[in-house]
């Protein structure tokens, strides 16, 4: 007789090898944030503020999530107006211009726990080819741009405080020898209108050496001259001492950049202050169009113009650099790489070639200095021409 089993019988004699049914999750796993995303979006900021900067008083405009605008006015220029206005407001998205304040500006908003942008006041054409500009109007543009994508101000970030407090050394300097410069052409240009000349001379020397030659009927009149020029050489050479003691104790690396013939120890110096942190370039090329020795473009279809340079950046660094370029290609010159490229550059190319290849030489010399600054490097004058000719001496296979 054939015994016919019951399903719970079944169930009961296979429960141990069969697996019991997992019940279906309809729900949609999401992926857990961490920390620092919890934090980033905690602290994610849910205003935005623009502040259009004025010397005695800023006026500023503040939106909300949505772009609607919640408040406007203005504040004073100071830090005890600044914190009046924006120590208890929630964390928010500020945006300034640049300008003479918003280096101070910006680094005090940020103590206060804000995010600051500083947009270049160069690349944002909407503000000042506006024909309705007024400081109300500008600061809701910067809120509106700032909210919608910060790429579109072109942010930039300004040198730490201790750089700008340095750089106005030698920021200082340079206004000494423009002055002592205008003094000694004032001077030779009055001495020439009542028929004198006087020699060649150096700004360091040239009281000493005219004081004697000048024409009696105007040396009344030109010796006061002489003792401010005396005096701002004093001061001059004060200043002097205070840079190289700031290149020896604090910069020590731009003894790297002084490896380079022509690169002194106020070029050297200003290159790094202007530059802080070399490590946020990520090309050393990209140093020449920071410091505006880029060539300007406005290319249309098959129209390809050649323009002049930027000049965006430091112009004194700018400056700096262009000078140290007419030592290279000059009669001094020492013989390397960046000579000889400057000059196959003044060989060809009209009556400015010279000019562009001073240019062309002051922007690979900006590269040159922000590579061996990174790296560490000993110089070597004539890398690439070793390079050719170890490159000739290998036989072809």
């Amino acid at each position: 007789m054939i015994e016919v089993c019951s399903f719970k019988s079944i169930n009961a004699l296979t429960g141990a090898k069969r697996r019991l049914a997992l019940k279906k999750n309809t729900k949609t796993t999401r992926p857990r944030k961490n920390a620092a995303q919890k934090t980033a979006t905690r602290m994610s900021p849910r205003r935005t503020v623009g502040i259009d900067l004025g010397d005695q008083t800023s006026h500023y405009c503040i939106l909300n999530e949505q772009g609607d605008v919640v408040s406007e006015g203005t504040v004073r220029t100071t830090e005890s107006g600044l914190e009046e206005q924006f120590r208890r407001m929630a964390r928010a998205r500020i945006v300034l211009e640049t300008g003479t304040h918003s280096p101070w500006v910006s680094r005090y908003l940020e103590r206060l726990g804000h995010e600051v942008l500083v947009a270049n006041a160069r690349q944002v054409r909407i503000i000042y080819d506006n024909d309705r500009k007024t400081d109300k109007v500008d600061a809701r543009t910067l809120a509106r741009l700032a909210r919608v994508d910060k790429s579109l101000l072109h942010p930039i970030r300004h040198r730490s405080a201790e750089a700008q407090a340095d750089l106005a050394v030698l920021r200082a300097r340079d206004q000494l020898v423009s002055v002592r410069s205008t003094l000694i052409n004032c001077i030779r240009g009055m001495v020439k209108s009542v028929g004198g000349r006087l020699p060649s001379a150096s700004g360091a020397y040239f009281s000493t050496k005219v004081r004697d030659q000048l024409p009696g009927c105007i040396s009344g009149a030109l010796l006061p001259l002489l003792e401010e020029i005396e005096n701002l050489t004093i001061r001059i050479r004060v200043y002097d001492k205070q840079i190289e003691e700031l290149a020896k104790t604090k910069y020590p690396k731009t003894e790297l950049m002084r490896q380079i013939p022509g690169v002194g120890v106020v070029s050297s110096l200003a290159f790094a202050l202007t530059i802080d942190d070399p490590n946020r370039f990520h090309k050393s090329r990209d140093v020449g169009s920071y410091l505006g020795l880029r060539p300007k473009q406005s290319d249309s279809g098959s129209s390809k113009p050649q323009l002049s340079i930027s000049k965006a950046g430091d112009h004194l660094v700018r400056r700096l650099l262009v000078n140290c370029a007419q030592y290279v290609l000059g009669h001094w010159g020492p013989d390397c790489d960046l000579r000889r490229w400057g000059l196959s550059l003044m060989a060809h190319g009209g009556k400015n070639a010279k000019k562009r290849a001073v240019v062309a030489v002051a922007r690979k010399l900006a590269v040159l200095m922000h590579k061996l600054w990174v790296r560490g490097e000993v110089y070597e004058p004539l890398r690439q021409a070793s390079k050719a000719t170890q490159t000739q001496a290998v036989p072809a296979a």
